[in-house]
C-alpha cells in the first residue's frame, strides 16, 4: 500500500536521514533547509570530480567528460581572478547559447566569488544591454551572436571585458578557448571563502507584467535544487507503491536532454545543477527543434526528456516520431506553463510505462517549489501537486490574511530556496516579500493533503463587467478541442463591460475550426460570461518567452486589442 505525502515526508526528512531537514536563521527568519545540500556551487563542483570519466556533456560530436569539464572550470577561474581581476561579489554575465561553454563560464565565475548575470540570449540587443547595465557586470562571456547585437546597443566606452565563445575573429575580442589555456592541467578551484548566504546569481524575471527584475540567489538556494529534485524522486516512487532502487546496484547513467535554455532556471536549477550533482549526462541542443530532439534521444539513449507542455505535444505531433526508437525514455517532466487537457494521456499512449510529472517554480524560487508524478499525476491531473518539504505554503486574502484550505487566494512561499531579492529594487522587494513569504502571483487552491492547483495568475484575470475569469480556465476548455493545438486568451476592451473575454488559437495543421464552432464549443462547458466573444485564429505559432509563458502583452498590441 503506497504511504501517504504526510508518512512519506515525515521518513525521508527525519533526523538521520540523507533528506534530512533543518531550521536555518536566514536573513532573520526561521526557515527551513535541507541539512546536507552542498554548501555552496564550487563544493557542489568538486564533489562532481567522483564521476571521473563518465560523460557529462554532449554537443554534436563534441564529448566532455565530468573531470575534463572540472579542469576547464578550475583553469577559467583561476584567468577570471588573475587576468580579469574578477573579485568575490562582481558580477560576470553569460549571455550565448547552450553550447558546452555555457556551464563552463557559470561555474567558473562563481568558483571566482562573482555572481554569474544568464542573460536571456533570446533578447534584442537593447534587453541584453539591460541585463549588463542592471547588474553592473564587469565581465561578458558571449557567443559571437550576443556580441554583435549588445555592441549595436551599448557604446564601446560603456562595453565591459569580452570574451568570445565560438565568435568570428572579426569581432575582435578575446577569444574563450585562449583564456582557457591549458586546460589539462590538474589545478584546483581558486581558494576563497563562500558560504552558503553568498550570492551566487542573478537571473532575470521573463518580464511579461513589465522591465524585468534580476532575482538575487545564494549558493544556499541554487544547491537546494539538487536535493528538491531527488526528494521528488523518491517521493514519487513510495506514492506509486514501488520499492526503491538498490543503491548497493549499478545503475545506468542517466541521460537527460537539455531542451530549455540554461538562462532560465528550469535549465539552469533543474537540469544543469541536477546533472552535476547526480553524475547525469546532458545532451545539448543548438536550438530546440523536434525532428532533431527525437534523432538525439535515439543516438543518445535519452532516459529523461522535459521543458514546457507544448515541447512535449511537439515530440508526439512529430511526423518523425513512429519512426524513432524512444524506448530509451523513462520519465518526463514538464512545468512553466499550463499542460493542455488530455497531454497525459497522449503520454501514456506515446511513451509506455514513462513517468510524467508537472511542477511549479518560479526564478524567484529557483525553480522547484512543487511536483506531481506518477500515480498522483494520474489521479490528480489539474494540480501541480505537494510542496517539496523545505517549502513552507500559504493561501492568503488581499490583506496578506492566511486562508483555510480550498480557500482560493495567492500563494505565498517561504524556504531555503527562495531567493533573498531583486537586484537594486526595494520597492519591490518591500512589495513581494513579508517576513521571508515570497508573495508569487498565483491563485491557487489547496485541498486536505497539500496538493495546489494553479487557478492563473493574479494579473491574468478578464475582469468582464465585474465577473472575474481566469485565462488559464478557459483556456485548459479549449485546449480540449481536437483542432486546437495552442491557446491564448486575453481581455479586449469593451466600453461598457470594461473587458470581454479574447482567445487566440493555432491550428493543428490540416484541421478547419469557425468562430461559430469554437464558441459553441465553449458554451457547453463554461458560464456564458467565460466564453470568448472574439477568436483570433493563426497558423503560426503564439509568441513565448524562455519560461514558455504566452507573451500576452505584445500579442494583445498586434491584434490591436489594447487600451
Amino acid at each position: 500500500m503506497a504511504m501517504s505525502i504526510g508518512e512519506i515526508h515525515a521518513a525521508l526528512t527525519a533526523p538521520g536521514q540523507w533528506l534530512e531537514i533543518s531550521e536555518e536563521s536566514i536573513r532573520g527568519v526561521r526557515t527551513r533547509a535541507w541539512k546536507n545540500a552542498p554548501s555552496s556551487l564550487p563544493a557542489l563542483l568538486r564533489a562532481s570530480r567522483a564521476h571521473e570519466d563518465k560523460v557529462f556533456s554532449v554537443y554534436e560530436d563534441e564529448r566532455t567528460t565530468f573531470e575534463r569539464h572540472f579542469r576547464r572550470v578550475a583553469s577559467l577561474s583561476h584567468e577570471l581572478v588573475g587576468r580579469y581581476g574578477i573579485r568575490k561579489g562582481d558580477r560576470v554575465a553569460i549571455a550565448m547559447r547552450n553550447y558546452p561553454e555555457w556551464p563552463i563560464a557559470f561555474f567558473a565565475a562563481t568558483a571566482a566569488g562573482a555572481i554569474a548575470v544568464p542573460l536571456n540570449s533570446w533578447g534584442t540587443g537593447e534587453e541584453l544591454a539591460f541585463g549588463v547595465r542592471d547588474s553592473g557586470a564587469g565581465l561578458l562571456i558571449a557567443d559571437g551572436q550576443r556580441i554583435a547585437r549588445i555592441r549595436e546597443s551599448m557604446p564601446a566606452g560603456e562595453l565591459p571585458a569580452i570574451l568570445a565563445v565560438r565568435a568570428q575573429p572579426s569581432l575582435d575580442c578575446e577569444d574563450l578557448a585562449g583564456a582557457l589555456g591549458d586546460s589539462d592541467a590538474n589545478v584546483d578551484l581558486p581558494d576563497i571563502a563562500i558560504s552558503p548566504e553568498d550570492d551566487a546569481t542573478i537571473f532575470y524575471t521573463s518580464g511579461t507584467t513589465g522591465r524585468p527584475k534580476g532575482a538575487v540567489g545564494t549558493h544556499r538556494n541554487i544547491c537546494s535544487n539538487a536535493l528538491s529534485l531527488a526528494f521528488a524522486n523518491v517521493r514519487g516512487i513510495l506514492r506509486s507503491g514501488e520499492p526503491l532502487p538498490d543503491p548497493s546496484v549499478s545503475r545506468e547513467q542517466q541521460a537527460i536532454l537539455a531542451s530549455v535554455p540554461f538562462f532560465h532556471v528550469t535549465g539552469c536549477h533543474g537540469v544543469l545543477i541536477g546533472t552535476v550533482a547526480f553524475g547525469g549526462k546532458i545532451v545539448l541542443m543548438y536550438k530546440w527543434d523536434p525532428e532533431r530532439a527525437l534523432e538525439l534521444i535515439e543516438r543518445e539513449r535519452i532516459s529523461n526528456i522535459g521543458g514546457v507542455p507544448t515541447m512535449v505535444a511537439q515530440l508526439i505531433d512529430s511526423p518523425s516520431f513512429a519512426k524513432r526508437d524512444v524506448s530509451s525514455v523513462k520519465s518526463i517532466g514538464y512545468g512553466g506553463a499550463p499542460a493542455p487537457t488530455g497531454l497525459l494521456r497522449r503520454i501514456e499512449e506515446a511513451f509506455p510505462g514513462v513517468v510524467a510529472s508537472n511542477g511549479y517554480g518560479l526564478t524567484e524560487t529557483s525553480s522547484l517549489s512543487t511536483l506531481n508524478s506518477g500515480s498522483d499525476y494520474a489521479t490528480r491531473p489539474e494540480s501541480v501537486g505537494p510542496a517539496i518539504p523545505i517549502c513552507e505554503v500559504k493561501v492568503v486574502d488581499s490583506d496578506g490574511s492566511e486562508l483555510p484550505l480550498g480557500t482560493l487566494g495567492e500563494l505565498w512561499i517561504r524556504g531555503s530556496n527562495v531567493v533573498r531579492g531583486y537586484w537594486n529594487r526595494p520597492e519591490a522587494n518591500a512589495v513581494d516579500w513579508t517576513d521571508g513569504w515570497f508573495h508569487t502571483g498565483d491563485l491557487v487552491r489547496i485541498d486536505s493533503e497539500g496538493f495546489i492547483q494553479i487557478i492563473d495568475r493574479l494579473k491574468d484575470i478578464v475582469i468582464r463587467g465585474g465577473e472575474n475569469v481566469y485565462c488559464a480556465e478557459v483556456e485548459n476548455v479549449l485546449f480540449g478541442h481536437p483542432a486546437a493545438k495552442d491557446v491564448a486568451v486575453l481581455g479586449i476592451p469593451h466600453p461598457v463591460l470594461g473587458e470581454e473575454v479574447g482567445a487566440v488559437v493555432e491550428l493543428h495543421p490540416g484541421t478547419e475550426l469557425s468562430e461559430r464552432e469554437l464558441k459553441e464549443y465553449a458554451a457547453l462547458r463554461l458560464a456564458a460570461f467565460k466564453v470568448p466573444s472574439k477568436v483570433w485564429f493563426r497558423d503560426a505559432p503564439l509568441p513565448r518567452n524562455a519560461a514558455g509563458k504566452v507573451l500576452k502583452r505584445g500579442l494583445r498590441e498586434s491584434l490591436g486589442a489594447s487600451d
